[in-house]
């Protein structure tokens, strides 16, 4: 009895079950189904992939062989189309408002030749600085090409630079040619709406008239090393101060350069450098006060050589410069004048030996102290030495005739503020002590504004 209800139980039971193995078979016939559809689907996908990777490394093959045997196309500016073949346009536009204590038309530096250039704090009141309209693109794979036109306050329109740069040399040499401003010194390759001051230092207003420029050609080489180090010379007509612009085919201008720069940890970095300036004068004149109260011609000719000695340190929290930084720059310059010196070439004509010696130097700190905000401290010295003039020596007349020769150390201390609300404006107050001139101290308080519009390259270092 009791094995034929085991027996009984058991057919039940396979009766119930056996539906659901069934369907339990169907199910795993389908996903082996359909992981061979996807095998077969990802098989042919990696196919079509090979095949078009081979397509692809032909085609590069291809290109490379033909860019060995072909120039390549000229670079184009952002955006393509049309815009791709105009040059960069950018304007900067300046303007100050000066308080000054003393009458800027008779300012000069006491114990340094007048160089006719720009000296002196300017013009009272509201007034235009030097605006600029630049012009720069990519001739080609193998040049660049810049203008600089600069419009000063009296409306006198100016070519500041207009030169081509190489952009294909090989082994770190670059060849510049035509006007563009000196690479000795540090600051005299920047332009005036970089500068971290609204002047230049006093040594460079008395020993180069604010910025010195060449016309003529320029050779650097940039060395394969981690730490950065630069060669230059450059040669000119010497249509510049303290030269003179050659009669002939020579060149009244030769320069010398070297410049050095690295890292120190992550939040610092320096740049140093030296330069040397050989240039020839000739008849160089200059207006000095005669002793019946009028003005006389006087007249230079001979040698001038100039040396340079610049340094600057960065320092910016683990190089992030956008909360708080700091800048310090200093530069020597020091200067050997020899030749002929003519008093009143245009009445007595006299003529004698002359010899002088003099230098110069600033130092400036720049503090970033929160976002948008810098203030600054300079200082300016200067040193006329005490010249050798030959008709003062022979007695042919007092060291009163040459007043403007007379031994004098200028100084000067500024103090800045401004505020950048962009990297396209700045708004600079400053103020100034100025011991530069006889006559006495001239304090200066000057506001003012600086604006750029359009594509600006990157300042240097």
């Amino acid at each position: 009895m009791t094995t034929s209800m085991s027996v009984a139980a058991a057919l039940v039971a396979a009766l119930v079950l056996a539906p659901g193995a069934s369907r339990a078979g169907d199910d795993v016939a389908s996903l082996h189904a359909a992981i061979d559809a996807l095998q077969a689907e990802y098989t042919a996908r990696i196919a079509a992939l090979e095949q078009r990777v081979a397509q692809l490394e032909t085609a590069a093959s291809a290109t490379a062989a033909t860019a060995e045997t072909a120039p390549a196309a000229a670079p184009t500016v952002a955006g393509g189309g049309a815009a791709a073949f105009n040059p960069a346009i950018s304007v900067i536009l300046a303007g100050t408002y000066a308080n000054l204590s003393h009458d800027p038309s008779d300012y000069r530096i006491a114990g340094f030749i007048p160089n006719g250039g720009d000296v002196g704090p300017g013009e009272r009141s509201f007034s235009l600085g030097e605006s600029e309209l630049t012009l720069a693109a990519s001739v080609d794979p193998y040049f660049f090409a810049n203008l600089t036109a600069s419009v000063s306050a009296d409306n006198a329109i100016s070519v500041e630079e207009a030169y081509f740069r190489t952009s294909a040399l090989r082994d770190g040499f670059t060849v510049k040619g035509g006007r563009f401003l000196s690479a000795t010194g540090y600051l005299n390759e920047i332009h005036s709406h970089a500068w971290d001051f609204v002047d230049q230092p006093l040594v460079y207003q008395a020993m180069f008239g604010s910025q010195l420029r060449q016309d003529g050609a320029q050779l650097k080489w940039l060395a394969p090393t981690d730490t950065f180090i630069e060669l230059g010379a450059e040669v000119g007509n010497g249509d510049a101060f303290p030269a003179t612009r050659s009669a002939h085919n020579g060149l009244n201008s030769v320069a010398l350069f070297t410049h050095l720069g690295g890292d120190v940890g992550d939040s610092a970095s320096w740049r140093a450098g030296v330069s040397w300036l050989d240039q020839r004068a000739v008849d160089r004149t200059y207006e000095d006060a005669s002793a019946s109260g009028g003005s006389v011609l006087d007249a230079f000719t001979g040698t001038s050589r100039t040396w340079i000695a610049d340094a600057t340190l960065k320092w910016a929290p683990h190089g992030d410069a956008t909360r708080t930084q700091l800048k310090l720059q200093g530069e020597y310059l020091h200067r050997t004048e020899s030749g002929q010196l003519a008093f009143d070439v245009d009445g007595a004509a006299l003529d004698g030996d002359y010899h002088s010696v003099q230098s110069g130097w600033y130092l400036q700190g720049v503090y970033q102290f929160r976002p948008r905000w810098r203030a600054g401290l300079r200082f300016d010295a200067l040193d006329s030495g005490h010249p050798f003039i030959g008709l003062v020596r022979s007695g042919q007349l007092p060291a009163s005739a040459f007043p403007a020769l007379l031994a004098a150390t200028p100084q000067r201390y500024s103090l800045m503020l401004d505020w950048s609300p962009s990297e396209f404006s700045r708004l600079r107050a400053q103020y100034v002590l100025d011991e530069a001139r006889l006559s006495g101290n001239d304090r200066q308080l000057f506001l003012q504004y600086l604006y750029s519009i359009g594509a600006h390259g990157a300042h240097k270092f």
